[in-house]
């Protein structure tokens, strides 16, 4: 392999973003982050890397086996690169602005580090833009995130949006006074996530006839929202999981007053990559595209366990949003001869044209044009297309 071979050699998982790729992301975050800012959410910045303890504190350990840790030769402590920005904004939330008035809306935008990629997302680095609305239970905040995210989404020409609503509180909530070992909760959480009747059926002799029931009751209920919920009330539950499915249904209701034509479903069991959530989830998908365009749900900010401001937020993914934006046509660039005046140039600017100085003097100005990808050029103070 040549000299120039290594050096162009990127770990995997990593990419460069070429021109039109770079400018479209940036762009697109941009336009999210306005959509955000536009419903009264304030733009925060946390850092890259902190120290392990803080971003892997609480709910931050979550993420402990996805994070890149560094020592400091500053301070000899260890470091993470996050991998996450929703448990940042959370800190900042309850430290930094613990007695900004709430609910405290927050947004941001940055690049992550992740240890490993996956099947559905071989990238380990990529951006994400999200927000955070702190300090309230209420269903109407889980609604206000989720159909944000659509008109933020909407706004970037993306179609056929859809929102898988999932509760990973709802099981717990049922096997909770179980006690079960290790090895049966991983086994159970195994043939939950896929949806495996039998494996969850020969699990009965831990679980109980009850909860065995439920459980499998609960495998069934998925799909369109009103049909899914609809057959979840009809399972006799106790007081604690009563409670969760009734925070389903009111977030599923404040959704459809919002909007009723949207592609709503459920899954109540699902519990893969949620697992410091608190409450009612989703996933963003787009039709035709491969992928999650973003998650997000309630969680407690600050604190552990069940202690902590109660919280709902969302991440989207910029690498997946960028694969169901529509192509949008390059700006007019104008290629400007040498010896062009420097205010000319300004005026050019003024009314919208990306400007190329020519460096040198060319024989063939359109032809230079066209090489450095103009799609116009002037010559003897008129514009001329290089088409």
């Amino acid at each position: 392999m040549s000299d120039f071979s290594d050096k162009a050699l990127l770990p995997a998982g990593m990419c460069d973003v070429l021109p039109n790729d770079a400018s479209s992301e940036a762009a697109s975050m941009e336009q999210l982050i306005a959509c955000f800012s536009a419903l009264g959410y304030e733009r925060v910045k946390p850092p890259l890397i902190e120290f392990e303890e803080s971003l892997l504190s609480g709910s931050g350990a979550a993420m402990s086996a996805q994070t890149f840790r560094i020592m400091d030769p500053v301070s000899q402590r260890m470091m993470g690169v996050r991998a996450d920005m929703t448990l940042q904004v959370a800190r900042i939330a309850t430290t930094r602005l613990k007695k900004a008035p709430r609910p405290l809306r927050l947004c941001y935008s940055g690049q992550v580090l992740r240890v490993r990629g996956t099947q559905i997302r071989p990238e380990r680095q990529f951006g994400q833009v999200g927000s955070e609305l702190i300090g309230s239970s209420s269903p109407q905040a889980d609604a206000e995130i989720i159909l944000m995210a659509l008109e933020a989404l909407n706004s970037l020409k993306i179609s056929k949006l859809s929102i898988d609503l999932a509760l990973p509180t709802l099981v717990p909530a049922i096997i909770d006074d179980l006690n079960l070992d290790t090895e049966t909760m991983t086994s159970l959480k195994a043939a939950l996530d896929r949806k495996d009747e039998a494996a969850v059926t020969k699990l009965s002799d831990k679980l109980g006839e009850p909860a065995t029931s439920h459980l499998l009751a609960m495998l069934r209920c998925t799909g369109p929202a009103e049909a899914a919920f609809a057959a979840l009330e009809m399972l006799d539950l106790q007081d604690k999981a009563m409670d969760e499915r009734a925070s389903l249904g009111a977030v599923i209701e404040k959704i459809r007053a919002g909007a009723p034509d949207l592609s709503l479903t459920v899954d109540p069991v699902e519990s893969r990559g949620l697992e410091y959530h608190k409450g009612v989830t989703f996933t963003i998908f787009a039709g035709g595209n491969r992928g999650e365009l973003g998650r997000g749900g309630r969680y407690l900010a600050g604190g552990n366990g069940d202690e902590g401001e109660p919280a709902v937020g969302m991440t989207l993914y910029m690498d997946t949003i960028l694969r169901a934006v529509p192509p949008t046509p390059s700006g007019k660039r104008l290629y400007l001869p040498t010896g062009t005046s420097s205010d000319e140039a300004r005026q050019l600017r003024a009314e919208g044209w990306i400007t190329v100085d020519g460096l040198t003097q060319q024989t063939d100005v359109g032809n230079a044009a066209k090489r450095l990808g103009c799609t116009h050029f002037l010559s003897d103070g008129k514009i001329a297309s290089t088409n």
